[in-house]
């Protein structure tokens, strides 16, 4: 039961609510958006690296489908009232069509998405592409702000798991926004191939900092399925966090050097 006066209170009973069946929905479509275009690729052929390519439209749909649908499930833990909880997840699913439709469009078009300032409505695409990156900072930070106010709930280890996975998406933000941040600052001093190069270092970090918030607490459920011991099961999901810890730490190390 929700406590009165909009407090957070532990999440209600099980059973999907309008707005995470419309998620979840969401998420399916844009995954199957990033396989269709992973054929489209197949047939079409071209470039895999670059700023134009098939490649945008099929990993930003596969990403965020599969983002959109992972933070869904894990909000359920969190402690956050249901109105708030039903607008934050309504906003992200808006914002997650938005973006994957606007890099899909401009790849159709053969134009880059990102940072591309040639004509005013490429302008206007990448400067959309771009606050809706803000929306998406803003929700996501939101989340993980709950994930750390309140203990979540849910079974053994996802308390740990959804810390440590907001902990590292969080990062995942940052460098998602440093990335725009100095393309934006090149692109406006006319060296737009540099901007273009330029968030190339960071892609990695980015990309494997970003889905921590699926994999960890997936850890923690399937863990919490077996029948082995609260020790085994703790040294499996510390292992876990710590091997994701290496691999963000890792990619972060080769950022600083390259970039």
């Amino acid at each position: 039961m929700e406590a009165t006066r909009g407090r957070p209170t532990t999440p209600p009973a099980p059973g999907l609510r309008p707005v995470e069946r419309l998620c979840h929905a969401t998420g399916a479509v844009l995954v199957l958006s990033g396989c269709v275009h992973l054929l489209v690729f197949a047939v079409d052929g071209g470039p895999w690296d670059g700023p134009v390519s098939w490649r945008k439209p099929v990993t930003f749909g596969l990403s965020f489908g599969l983002t959109l649908m992972a933070v869904t499930w894990v909000a359920s833990f969190l402690r956050l009232g249901r109105r708030l909880r039903t607008v934050l997840l309504a906003v992200f699913a808006a914002d997650c069509v938005v973006e994957v439709g606007g890099i899909t469009l401009q790849a159709w078009r053969r134009v880059p998405s990102h940072l591309d300032m040639e004509t005013g409505f490429d302008t206007a695409v990448s400067l959309t592409l771009a606050v809706g990156g803000g929306v998406l900072v803003a929700v996501l930070t939101v989340f993980a702000l709950a994930s750390f106010r309140s203990r979540p709930a849910g079974p053994w280890g996802m308390p740990l798991a959804l810390r440590s996975g907001f902990a590292i998406l969080l990062v995942a933000l940052a460098s998602g926004v440093a990335m725009i941040a100095r393309g934006a600052v090149l692109a406006r001093t006319d060296r737009q191939e540099d901007a273009y190069r330029s968030t190339a270092p960071l892609k990695p970090l980015h990309g494997v900092s970003l889905h921590a918030v699926l994999v960890l607490p997936a850890v923690a459920w399937l863990l919490s399925r077996t029948g082995w011991s609260e020790r085994a099961k703790g040294r499996v999901l510390y292992a876990a966090v710590g091997c994701y810890a290496v691999a963000v730490l890792a990619a972060g190390a080769d950022a600083v050097l390259t970039w």
